[in-house]
């Protein structure tokens, strides 16, 4: 299983916290480092603190690292019109040498959209904006012969469409994408969403997505780090309850085990608490107990 760390940068991290926590990635030996693409808080909802720009933040990423992939979970088509997203990721996968993803949605925290402007319309409108973006996109990125430059990564950079294996993210994902990453899912929920993107790509008659994952985490070395970890996560937020990988390393890594057994072939931890540096390296620890 591939692992790479999801960081929750609306919630406060400035630029020295991003860089910290890239290089730490890039030393721990994780595939790649994504972010949200947010503009105002969600755990800290209230507070004075928010988001620097997610492709702003990723390009200045790609100078600093060298071999970390770089990416968004996920970039909100209510933020940007397509041919800026487009332009903003061909900008990140030059300057990276061809590392960037780019994981899109149609959006969905309504109070950060009216804070900044963003018209938020209904879901099916927002829906509908989604897969018209998916395709510009991707016609900028292939075949318009008068949009330049195009991406290093051929044929485009891998596009990732995420949610719930619900009709309407699965056909769009089918159609577009390179990935359908799964929100928070027990092992039972891995199976079943795996089965129905399955499906739907072997009933289009194209070959099989990859299937991942985005899931919480507290991890430490030992079981008290964890629990310290724990603690930690829960004293930061109150929303949505306890990450579902919580223990040490071995522990962790047999639970991953049991979500590769079902079809998960990659993992986006989620690392929701900005200044623990250190539980990068030891996601670096699970990612050699993972392979090993």
């Amino acid at each position: 299983m591939r692992i790479s760390v999801m960081f929750e940068g609306q919630e406060g991290l400035d630029w020295d916290g991003w860089l910290a926590l890239a290089l730490a990635s890039e030393a721990a030996g994780l595939e790649g480092l994504f972010r949200s693409d947010h503009y105002g808080p969600i755990h800290l909802e209230g507070k004075p603190v928010g988001a620097l720009d997610a492709w702003g933040t990723l390009a200045a990423l790609a100078a600093r690292t060298e071999r970390l992939r770089l990416g968004t979970l996920v970039s909100p088509t209510t933020f940007r019109p397509a041919s800026v997203l487009a332009k903003s990721v061909v900008t990140v996968d030059h300057i990276s040498g061809g590392r960037v993803e780019l994981g899109i949605g149609p959006g969905w925290f309504e109070s950060e959209h009216a804070a900044y402007g963003f018209s938020f319309k209904t879901a099916p409108e927002r829906f509908d904006e989604f897969e018209r973006q998916l395709e510009e996109i991707s016609r900028q990125w292939t075949d318009a012969d008068d949009v330049w430059p195009k991406p290093v990564q051929q044929p485009h950079p891998p596009i990732i469409v995420g949610g719930r294996a619900k009709p309407r993210s699965v056909r769009a994902a089918v159609r577009f994408a390179d990935e359908y990453n799964t929100v928070t899912p027990s092992v039972d929920d891995a199976r079943e969403r795996c089965a129905v993107v399955k499906r739907a790509a072997e009933g289009a008659g194209r070959e099989p997505l990859t299937f991942s994952m985005l899931i919480g985490c507290a991890i430490g070395r030992d079981e008290a780090e964890a629990r310290d970890r724990l603690r930690a996560w829960t004293d930061f937020t109150t929303l949505g309850g306890p990450p579902q990988l919580v223990g040490a390393v071995e522990q962790v890594a047999e639970k991953l085990s049991a979500y590769e057994a079902v079809g998960v072939e990659r993992a986006m931890l989620q690392h929701l608490v900005p200044d623990d540096v250190d539980m990068v390296a030891v996601l670096g620890e699970l990612v050699r107990a993972v392979a090993g």
